[in-house]
C-alpha cells in the first residue's frame, strides 16, 4: 500500500454515533471557561423578600459566583445609607454599587476587602419645574428628595421608608438647591393612578419610574440604571455579553432592556409585572423560591 493509499480522501472525516456526539459537545460546554461576568442585582423583589429577609440561597450563591471570579454588585433605587447595609449581609464588597436608579454610583476606595466607599459619579437636577407640577395634581402626597452628597430632605413621613438622618422640611424648601431624585408617595394612591397621572401632565427633561405601591421616583432626564450600569462596565472592562441583571420592578426595565439587546442576559423574577417580563425576554423563579440563588448556582 502506498502512503498515499493511506490517507483519506479529501472531505472524508470520522463520524460518531449522534448520541456520543451530543455527550461531547455537553462536555465542552460544561467545562468551556466563562469569562468575567458583571452580575447586577436590584434589592427589593429580588435579593429581599417583603419583610426584609434574604431570598433563600442567594449568600450562598452569590458566594459561588464571586469564588468564580464574576463581579457582582447592587443596582438599586435604594439611598447609599440603604444600600450598603444589604451588602454587608450578602458578604460582598464590589468595586461599584448603582444607588438611588442610576443617579449615583459608589466606588470602593481599598482593596477586595476594604468597606469604605466614595461617590464615583453623580447626576443632578432643577427638581422646582417637577415639584410645582405635582405639588398642583397630588397636594396631599409626601415627597423627599435627595441631595447629592446623600442628605435627604422630606416633607412627611414615608411609610416603608428609611428616614434615619433624613431632615423634615416644608415643601417650598425641596426646591432651594438641585438633587438627585425626588420621590413622591400618595398612600391613597395606586400604580395605575401614577400611570395615568404621569401620561396626563407630561413630566419632560426627567426620567420617571413607578413603584409596586404609590410612589413615583424621578431621576434627571436621561438617567437609570441602565446608564449607571454602563459606565460601570466600561470601567471595569467587561464586555457588554458577559452582563447578568435580575430585577422585578419597572425601574429595572431599562437595565434589562440595555443588557439583551448587547447580547448579555436579563432575567425578571417571576412575580414581576408583565412589561417587566417583556423586558427581559427571561423569566425566572420568584424571589420568595430564591430565583437570584437559582440563575446564579448554574453559571
Amino acid at each position: 500500500m502506498t502512503d498515499e493509499a493511506a490517507l483519506p480522501r479529501i472531505g472524508d472525516v470520522d463520524a460518531e454515533p449522534q448520541q456520543e456526539a451530543a455527550e461531547v459537545v455537553d462536555d465542552i460546554a460544561r467545562t468551556a471557561p466563562v469569562g468575567r461576568m458583571l452580575i447586577a442585582l436590584d434589592i427589593d423583589g429580588t435579593v429581599l423578600l417583603e419583610d426584609e429577609s434574604l431570598s433563600p440561597g442567594i449568600v450562598d450563591a452569590v458566594r459561588h459566583a464571586h469564588d468564580a471570579g464574576h463581579e457582582v454588585m447592587l443596582a438599586t433605587g435604594r439611598s447609599w445609607d440603604s444600600t450598603h447595609p444589604v451588602m454587608a449581609r450578602l458578604g460582598i464588597h464590589p468595586e461599584y454599587a448603582v444607588c438611588s436608579n442610576g443617579a449615583i454610583v459608589m466606588r470602593r476606595t481599598g482593596g477586595p476587602d476594604a468597606t469604605d466607599y466614595e461617590r464615583a459619579h453623580v447626576e443632578t437636577f432643577d427638581p422646582t419645574e417637577v415639584l410645582t407640577l405635582l405639588g398642583e395634581h397630588l397636594g396631599d402626597a409626601h415627597f423627599l428628595v435627595e441631595l447629592p452628597d446623600g442628605q435627604r430632605l422630606f416633607t412627611d413621613y414615608l411609610d416603608d421608608w428609611n428616614l434615619q438622618g433624613a431632615n423634615r422640611v416644608s415643601f417650598a424648601e425641596l426646591s432651594h438647591q438641585r438633587v438627585c431624585r425626588v420621590v413622591v408617595v400618595a398612600p391613597e394612591k395606586t400604580d395605575k393612578d401614577f400611570l395615568q397621572l404621569v401620561e396626563r401632565i407630561g413630566l419632560s427633561q426627567v426620567s420617571y419610574a413607578i413603584g409596586w405601591t404609590a410612589w413615583l421616583d424621578i431621576a434627571p432626564h436621561g438617567v437609570d440604571k441602565s446608564t449607571a450600569l454602563e459606565r460601570v462596565r466600561g470601567w471595569l472592562g467587561i464586555p457588554p455579553e458577559n452582563v447578568l441583571v435580575m430585577g422585578d420592578g419597572r425601574n429595572d426595565i431599562e437595565m434589562m432592556q440595555w443588557a439583551a439587546s448587547r447580547g448579555g442576559r436579563a432575567i425578571a423574577m417571576q412575580q414581576g409585572p408583565p412589561e417587566v417580563h417583556a423586558a427581559a425576554g427571561e423569566v425566572g423563579l420568584p424571589v420568595t423560591e430564591g430565583g437570584v440563588a437559582a440563575v446564579l448556582r448554574a453559571l
